[in-house]
C-alpha cells in the first residue's frame, strides 16, 4: 500500500523524524529530525522540501560520548519545539547533544521585483513604441536568522524524554526536564519579557516523575484573561500505603499570566491545579480495570469552546491485562472537576478525602484580571492564605471521566497498542460523524468511523488500516483544509488522502457497505462525497449502510456473483483457497457444490479451517474437490465474492512430473518402468492431462525457489500402481492404437 502514498525522508538511516508544527497561511509542514529542520509543502510533502542542517557542536557530541551517552539516539541535535514566533520566523530547539539550544528561523517569503522594457510596435496587442513588463517573483525564505542561545528550561537534555510546549504572544510554555541528569521535571515559561516561572521544584505534590504528553491554550469563558494552558501527562505516584508507585493519567493547568507568588512560590506558578484522568472498564463485581498510560491528546475544536472534546489513548501498565483504548472528555466536564472539590490528605493512612475547610478568596487557580478577579491584574496581588493553599493542595478531588464513563474503542489481545491519534470531522448525507485514524505501535493506521447506536452509548466501525511504515508511529495531524493525514516515524514522512473511495470497488452496493462518510456512489463509482452537491443519485448510508434501499435501479444483483476461477490442489498437501471481503465488518461463509448438488456449507475443523484471508485446507483430499462459493454477510446483505472451482491432482504424478530432470532422463526412466509412452499417457483422461499441464504452467509462473524449487523425485513404485490401476477404468480415453 506504500505506493498509495507520497512519502519523504532526507536519508536512508533512521533520524527520528516528528511532525511539530502546521502553517495552514504559507501551506507548510515544519520537521524536526536528528540535526535537521524541515519545511514540506503541505499539499505535496515530496515537491519543493526545504532543509536546514543543525548539527550539535563537535565539542559537545564528544563531551556526549564521553558522559556515556548513547553516540547514535543521544549524541545528536534531535529538535524537539518548532513553534511560530511571528508571522516571519519561527522558534526551535534542540537536545544538543544533552546540551539542549534555540535559534530564530526566518520563514517568511523574498519577493524580488523584475522589469522587462520591449520595443516591439505590436507587442500584447498594443500599437506603442516600447513595454514595460513588471514581475513580481516569491521564493520561499527558510534560513537561520539569528546566533544560538541555551535552551534550558525550553527543551529536555535526553531526546528519548517528551518535550511539550506551546507559544502564547511571544512567550514559550513548556513541559520538559530541566536537568542533564533528568531528575528536575518542571512546567516552564521563559522567553518572556517577564520573570521566568516554573512548578515547585522537587515537590511531589505537583510533579512526580511525569512523562509530558501534550500540551494546548484552551478557553475558559469570554474573557481572554481566564484563558488557561492545559498540560496532559502522566506521573508516577504513591498510594495510600506509601510504598507502591503507580502510574495514572493527569491533567494539569496554569494560567499564561501567572507571574508567581510576593512573597510564597516566587517565581512558581500560583494558579497551578491538577487532577486525574481516568479511561476505564467496570468489571461485573463493580471493580474498575484502568488503561493507567496516557499516549496521546487530540481536540477536536468546535464553535463553541465549551463544547470541545478531547481525545485521548490510553494502554495498560499491567505485565497480565494488555490493551489499548480511546477515550473522550467533555471540555466543560473537565472544567466542572477544576471548579470542584480539593484534595486532602489526612488521617495516618493518608487517605484522601474532599477538602472540608474554607476555601480562600479567591478561588485557588482563578487568573488575576478574569471575569472573577477584575481588580487583581497579577498574581502577586494574590493573599498569602491564596498562595499557601495551592502550594499544599494542587490535586483536585474528583478525577474525570469520560463521555458514559466508558472508552469509545479497546482493544485487547491484539498484536499492537494504539500509539497516536488525530479525529476529522466529516458531514455525511444522514449527519455528522466523526473519524479517528489511529496509529499503532506496529506502524499501521486504523481508520475508524463512530457510529451513534442510542443517546447512550456509541459504535465504532474500523473502515480500513493503512500499513505506513514498519516502525513506531509519531505524531499525526490532520489540517482540515486540506483533507490530508500526516504520519511521522523514524523513517520519515507519509501523506495520505483521507478519503480513498476507490478502494471501495465499483459496486454501489460495496460502496455503501464500507459506510465511509467520505464516500459516495455518483451513479458510475465511489467517489468523493460533498454535502453541498445537488445530484440526486448521490447515495450514502454511513449509519445502516443498507445497500438493499440505497443501490435499488443499480444493476445491485449483477455484483452478488463473482467469476468463477479454477484453482488446483495436490494430494495430502496444504492448499488455501483465498476469498478477502472489501469490509472487515462482513462475516464470511464457505458453501461447497459437488456435480451440480445442491450447496452444502463446509464443515470446519482442525483440518479445514477459515481464517480472515480465505480457507486454509490442510492434507487435501478427493472429497475436497468442488466448487467453493465465499459468501459475504453484512446488514443482512449477501454477496458471493469468490467462486473457485477446487480441482485434486495425485501427489505422485504430480511429483514426478514437476521433476527437474532433463527431458532424456525423464524418458529414460519412463522406459524403465517397461511402459509404452502411450500406456503412460493413456492412463490419464483428457481433462486430467489438462489439469496436470496447467498446473505445471501455474507453478513456473510463480517462479518456485528454495524449498519449493527443490521438488520431491518420484516413485516410481508408486507411479507404475497408478499407471496400471487407471488402465483399466481410462480405455475410452487413450489415443487411437494404443
Amino acid at each position: 500500500q506504500l505506493n498509495a502514498f507520497t512519502n519523504f525522508c532526507i536519508s536512508h538511516h533512521p533520524l527520528d523524524y516528528r511532525i511539530l508544527l502546521m502553517d495552514e497561511d504559507q501551506d507548510r509542514i515544519y520537521v524536526g529530525s536528528k540535526d535537521h529542520i524541515l519545511s514540506l509543502n503541505i499539499n505535496n510533502i515530496s515537491q519543493d522540501p526545504l532543509s536546514i542542517f543543525w548539527p550539535a557542536s563537535g565539542i559537545k557530541v564528544e563531551e556526549c560520548k564521553m558522559a556515556g551517552k548513547d553516540p547514535t539516539h543521544g549524541c545528536g541535535n534531535f529538535v524537539r519545539v518548532i513553534q511560530s514566533f511571528n508571522r516571519t520566523h519561527l522558534y526551535v530547539c534542540g537536545s544538543g547533544a544533552f546540551s539542549p539550544v534555540c535559534t530564530y528561523i526566518n520563514r517568511g517569503r523574498r519577493s524580488e521585483v523584475r522589469v522587462f522594457i520591449h520595443s516591439s510596435r505590436a507587442f500584447c496587442g498594443f500599437e506603442r513604441s516600447a513595454v514595460t513588463c513588471i514581475s513580481i517573483l516569491q521564493e520561499q525564505v527558510f534560513k537561520i536568522d539569528s546566533k544560538c542561545e541555551s535552551g534550558k528550561g525550553r527543551c529536555s537534555f535526553n531526546p528519548n524524554v517528551n518535550t511539550v510546549s506551546v507559544m502564547i504572544n511571544e512567550e514559550l510554555f513548556s513541559g520538559m526536564y530541566i536537568d542533564f541528569m533528568g531528575t528536575d521535571a518542571a512546567i516552564f515559561r521563559s522567553l518572556t519579557k517577564r520573570n521566568a516561572v516554573r512548578t515547585d521544584q522537587h515537590n511531589s505534590k505537583w510533579l512526580s516523575e511525569p512523562i509530558f504528553v501534550d500540551a494546548h491554550l484552551i478557553p475558559d469563558g469570554t474573557d481572554p484573561n481566564d484563558a488557561k494552558v492545559y498540560f496532559f501527562f502522566k506521573e508516577r505516584l504513591t498510594d495510600n500505603s506509601g510504598s507502591t508507585k503507580q502510574i495514572h493519567s493527569m491533567i494539569a493547568r496554569i494560567c499564561p499570566n501567572d507571574t508567581g507568588g510576593q512573597r510564597s512560590l516566587v517565581n512558581k506558578w500560583t494558579t497551578f491545579l491538577k487532577a486525574r484522568l481516568v479511561c476505564s472498564v467496570m468489571d461485573e463485581d463493580g471493580t474498575e480495570t484502568y488503561f493507567d498510560e496516557l499516549e496521546d491528546v487530540f481536540l477536536l475544536e468546535t464553535d463553541n469552546p465549551r463544547t470541545t472534546l478531547v481525545y485521548g489513548i490510553f494502554t495498560t501498565s499491567s505485565s497480565v491485562f494488555k490493551g489499548s483504548a480511546v477515550c473522550v472528555y467533555h471540555l466543560s466536564e473537565i472544567q466542572t472537576v477544576f471548579n470542584g472539590p480539593f484534595a486532602h490528605r489526612e488521617g495516618p493512612s493518608h487517605q484522601l478525602i474532599p477538602y472540608q475547610g474554607r476555601i480562600p478568596y479567591p478561588r485557588p487557580g482563578t487568573c488575576p484580571g478574569g471575569a472573577f478577579t477584575p481588580t487583581m491584574q497579577t498574581t502577586k496581588e494574590f493573599p498569602d492564605d491564596v498562595v499557601t493553599f495551592i502550594r499544599n493542595h494542587p490535586l483536585m478531588f474528583n478525577p474525570i471521566y469520560p463521555i458514559n464513563k466508558k472508552p469509545l474503542i479497546i482493544r485487547t489481545g491484539t498484536d499492537y497498542k494504539y500509539t497516536k491519534i488525530a479525529v476529522d470531522q466529516v458531514n455525511a448525507a444522514d449527519g455528522r460523524y466523526h473519524v479517528l485514524f489511529l496509529g499503532t505501535d506496529q506502524g499501521t493506521v486504523q481508520k475508524v468511523v463512530v457510529l451513534p447506536t442510542n443517546s447512550s452509548t456509541s459504535g465504532e466501525l474500523i473502515l480500513e488500516e493503512l500499513e505506513v511504515f514498519q516502525v513506531c508511529l509519531t505524531p499525526s495531524f490532520i489540517p482540515p483544509t486540506c483533507q490530508q493525514l500526516y504520519v511521522s516515524s523514524d523513517e520519515g514522512i507519509t501523506q495520505v488522502s483521507l478519503h480513498r473511495c476507490h478502494i471501495y470497488g465499483t459496486a454501489c452496493a460495496d460502496c455503501c457497505l464500507a459506510r465511509d462518510p467520505y464516500c459516495a456512489w455518483d451513479g458510475n463509482s465511489c467517489s468523493r462525497f460533498y454535502p453541498t452537491g445537488k445530484r440526486r443519485s448521490r447515495r450514502q448510508d454511513v449509519r445502516h449502510g443498507n445497500p438493499m434501499t440505497q443501490c435499488r435501479g443499480f444493476n445491485l444483483k449483477a455484483y452478488r456473483n463473482a467469476a468463477e476461477v479454477i484453482q488446483y490442489g495436490v494430494k495430502n498437501n496444504t492448499t488455501f483457497l483465498e476469498c478477502t471481503p472489501k469490509s472487515p465488518q462482513a462475516s464470511i461463509k464457505w458453501l461447497l457444490q459437488k456435480d451440480n448438488d445442491r450447496r452444502k456449507e463446509v464443515k470446519l475443523n482442525d483440518r479445514i479451517m477459515s481464517t480472515e484471508q480465505g480457507l486454509l485446507i490442510r492434507s487435501v483430499q478427493d472429497a475436497d474437490r468442488g466448487l467453493y462459493h465465499c459468501i459475504a454477510t453484512e446488514n443482512s446483505f449477501k454477496q458471493t465474492i469468490a467462486k473457485i472451482n477446487f480441482k485434486v491432482l495425485d501427489s505422485d504424478m504430480v511429483a514426478f512430473m514437476t521433476d527437474k530432470w532433463s527431458p532424456w532422463t525423464w524418458a529414460s526412466s519412463v522406459r524403465a518402468l517397461q511402459f509404452h509412452p502411450k500406456d503412460f499417457i493413456g492412463a490419464f483422461s483428457h481433462s486430467e492431462m489438462q489439469m496436470i499441464n496447467q498446473y505445471c504452467k501455474d507453478s513456473r509462473q510463480q517462479g518456485q525457489r528454495g524449498e519449493e524449487s527443490q521438488k520431491m523425485r518420484g516413485d516410481y513404485g508408486k507411479l507404475k500402481a497408478l499407471i496400471n490401476s487407471r488402465k483399466s477404468r481410462n480405455r475410452r480415453n487413450q489415443l487411437p492404437g494404443s
